[in-house]
């Protein structure tokens, strides 16, 4: 059975500077954030305002300015920052014969998965999924799950490696409203049970004004933040999404 590490709210992440120019074009700069282990920070902002940009910064995916530090308040000691991404979606072939299982391995692993079943693996793998009540599609075709049950299987994948930052790049898009309370409530759990921070793209607001800790308008730069009362009630917030019917 996996351990339980609580957050400590000890270790912190830090955003320093961060700027991106693409082709000329600037997509980010100036941008700041210091976020701790056990809380929810949410990225909001209009299309096009360079959110999943600055994932792609984090994870080192693009070229970037500034800096992005892990910290631990209690000693200062800086620490490899270990980073989980569940991507916004994934595209696999229909007929695609890879099992949940296969595609967990292979990342885990450094033997062909198709040569043959590690069992130990196998019963890691599953116990991972067992945080998400995902257990049973272990044997499953990736090509043949829905997309509840592949958020599922990508958030049990993300936090396999027990990282200090879970990125989430608007992984319930196409998710119904019950699926949509299923997924926070899920990560209510990894910020209860895991000593990690989570960063979450998101466009619905509702949801984010119910579980975020912390949340972040973004538009090239950041506009505001602090707590979800605190952005919606901002002027930059109004300004936003003034010609968007928001339901909050």
């Amino acid at each position: 059975m996996r351990k339980i590490i609580k957050p400590c709210g000890l270790h912190c992440i830090k955003v320093k500077d961060l700027g991106v120019v693409i082709g000329g074009q600037v997509i980010l700069k100036d941008i700041n954030l210091h976020i701790h282990c056990g809380t929810l920070t949410a990225i909001i902002g209009k299309n096009g305002a360079g959110k999943s940009t600055l994932i792609k910064a984090m994870l080192n995916d693009i070229s970037h300015t500034g800096e992005i530090e892990f910290k631990d308040r209690e000693n200062g000691h800086m620490q490899k920052l270990r980073i989980g991404y569940v991507p916004q979606n994934l595209n696999i072939e229909k007929h695609t014969p890879v099992s949940v299982y296969d595609m967990i391995a292979s990342y885990q692993s450094n033997c062909p998965v198709f040569v043959r079943k590690n069992r130990r693996l196998y019963e890691q793998i599953r116990e991972s999924l067992c945080v998400f009540e995902a257990e049973t599609l272990i044997d499953k075709q990736v090509c043949n799950l829905s997309g509840g049950e592949l958020q599922r299987v990508l958030l049990s994948m993300a936090v396999m490696d027990e990282p200090n930052l879970l990125l989430l790049d608007e992984p319930v898009s196409g998710i119904d409203q019950n699926g949509m309370e299923l997924f926070y409530k899920r990560i209510e759990y990894l910020k209860e049970h895991f000593d990690l921070a989570v960063i979450l793209i998101s466009h619905d607001l509702g949801y984010v004004k119910k579980y975020a800790d912390h949340v972040v308008l973004l538009d090239e730069r950041i506009l505001a933040q602090g707590s979800a009362g605190e952005v919606y009630s901002s002027e930059a917030f109004r300004k936003t999404f003034a010609e968007t019917e928001v339901q909050i």
